[in-house]
């Protein structure tokens, strides 16, 4: 039987403000297998921890992240849902790096770069991967599969995702194809017809998002998913591990 891994959607995002440094260390508390982040760079090249190109929906202020300075998108609140929490910040990715770097969690980096084609992204990514010593525990992936491919192209070693959301023909043969270790689908595509058994036909691992209701956390490990990315961490970790028992 093959356990999934319990992948944290944006930290612990279901309990803390996504992307922050609060959330993340949530998903350490909650016992996650991994965290899923996006990056994103600002206009002075830093690279911060942000899902959407503008900062609208996750503060008070507007605009484009590629148009802020970092001092200027730091200065910026982005909780609107969990009081408690009070003020918190956009942080870099090196932040988030530093704080797991002593654990054991799997980092799984989304590069938000199929809007906005930031320059040397990937680049500025792997080198701090390196430089942090955290290439055995950073997975790569994005919606622009050309930003996989140039991972790729700069060190074939990197492990690699392709996210996708729906209505693609034979993407286990699409990521065999390029060599690209994983696919990650929304959840709704395993539905389409032989998905996960072409999968591990193709030795293709499957972790799917973004999964928070128990019924389909149950069927993850029902159809042997590599990992289930969630906004509750906790929840998913119950289910693993109840699954486990049986």
């Amino acid at each position: 039987m093959k356990k999934p891994l319990v992948w944290a959607h944006r930290g612990a995002s279901g309990y803390a403000p996504e992307n922050t440094l609060e959330a993340f260390q949530k998903a350490i508390d909650m016992e996650a297998d991994g965290i899923e982040l996006d990056v994103q760079m600002t206009k002075d090249g830093v690279l911060v921890i942000l899902h959407d190109e503008t900062v609208n929906r996750v503060s008070n202020a507007k605009g484009w992240v590629k148009n802020y300075t970092y001092e200027e998108i730091r200065k910026l609140n982005v909780n609107k849902s969990f009081p408690e929490y009070g003020k918190v910040t956009i942080p870099t990715l090196e932040e988030v790096y530093l704080l797991m770097k002593d654990t054991e969690l799997v980092i799984n980096v989304e590069l938000k770069n199929g809007i906005v084609f930031y320059e040397n992204l990937e680049e500025r990514v792997m080198e701090l991967t390196k430089k942090l010593g955290l290439q055995s525990r950073v997975i790569y992936s994005s919606f622009n599969h050309y930003s996989v491919m140039k991972l790729k192209q700069m060190d074939p070693s990197v492990k690699t995702g392709f996210l996708y959301e729906d209505g693609y023909l034979d993407m286990p043969e699409y990521a065999s194809r390029y060599g690209v270790e994983a696919l990650h689908p929304a959840y709704y595509n395993l539905q389409y017809p032989n998905f996960m058994m072409d999968c591990k036909t193709r030795g293709i691992k499957v972790r799917a998002w973004t999964v928070n209701d128990i019924n389909e956390m149950k069927l993850i490990c029902v159809n042997e998913l590599d990992a289930m990315i969630t906004n509750y961490p906790d929840i998913g970790r119950k289910v693993v591990d109840e699954y486990e028992r049986k």
